[in-house]
């Protein structure tokens, strides 16, 4: 048996637990840098298999240029508790009333509102329910609608391997594949193998279930959120298996969003090119007037 590690937050970071009116969430809270004049606060939600680690690169960066970023694991993710057989506590809409949660115990104001891939779905149906928490949102490699075919069959593999596996079993399965990465956090950049397969452990099934589900059939909700007035910023790599590029083009288009394409990235901008994507989120946020 590998032994588990921990990850450590990075420098000035402080990993705690974030008390609000829908339970307690685990998260990595780093303030802006001392002596930089602090511009705001940004919220920023993990993918599909992924966590608060994922934004591990992003902090620094992001303290530098005044902002406090606060990552946070979902409901059901790694270190957030979660039910562990009660898919329904796992249904978009109970995420999405998580978020908002989550923003009022911040008690910042308005937030700045980032979600990589599954996470920007959830941050979406956030918005739609309440966009007043929110001074911007960002959608990084995040699609209009459901995930590409073959990134399906990969989610129906891995889901379907859980309800005769074990999860430990599944993680020796899913090395097998391939790079863990392909459908939401990624495993490059953050962490030792150890380490991710502590977070995959750490995750649960019910939880996968829901939110796999969700991914296989979220509808096309763009012109929902067009009508929400925030500013909208779309990022994304160069290129990317699980929303093809061009699908993100066209939806900031249909958002009248600020586009950014990260050179060198693919699925996880965040962990792929951390600095080029902390400039192009500190410098949307800036243009916002916060």
């Amino acid at each position: 048996m590998t032994s588990q590690a921990t990850f450590t937050p990075p420098p000035g970071a402080r990993a705690h637990l974030l008390r609000t009116a829908r339970g307690e969430f685990a998260v990595v809270d780093s303030p802006a840098a001392v002596g930089v004049e602090p511009k705001g606060v940004a919220l920023l939600l993990p993918g599909f298999t992924g966590s608060k680690e994922d934004f591990t690169l992003l902090h620094e960066p992001l303290a530098a240029r005044g902002y406090r970023a606060v990552a946070v694991d979902g409901r059901g993710q790694f270190e957030s508790d979660g039910p562990e057989g009660d898919e329904s506590a796992y249904a978009q809409g109970e995420l999405a009333r998580d978020v908002l949660a989550q923003a009022a115990a911040l008690d910042a104001g308005p937030v700045h509102l980032v979600g990589h891939s599954l996470g920007g779905q959830i941050c979406r149906a956030a918005a739609l329910l309440d966009d007043s928490p929110f001074r911007s949102l960002t959608l990084v490699a995040s699609g209009p609608a459901q995930i590409s075919d073959s990134q399906q069959q990969r989610v129906k593999l891995l889901t379907d391997a859980l309800r005769v596996m074990t999860a430990a079993e599944v993680w020796e399965a899913i090395l097998a594949m391939g790079p863990p990465e392909k459908v939401g956090g990624p495993a490059r950049g953050i962490g030792d193998i150890n380490q991710l397969r502590t977070r995959w452990l750490g995750h649960k099934p019910a939880q996968l279930f829901a939110t796999a589900r969700q991914l296989c059939t979220e509808p096309d909700r763009v012109t929902e959120l067009a009508a929400v007035p925030l500013p909208f910023h779309v990022l994304s790599g160069t290129r990317d298996d699980t929303w093809p590029v061009t699908l993100l083009d066209d939806m900031a288009v249909r958002l009248k969003a600020r586009r950014t394409v990260i050179p060198g990235a693919e699925h996880s901008p965040n962990a792929d090119q951390p600095l080029p994507t902390a400039r192009a989120l500190a410098g949307f946020w800036d243009s916002t007037g916060a």
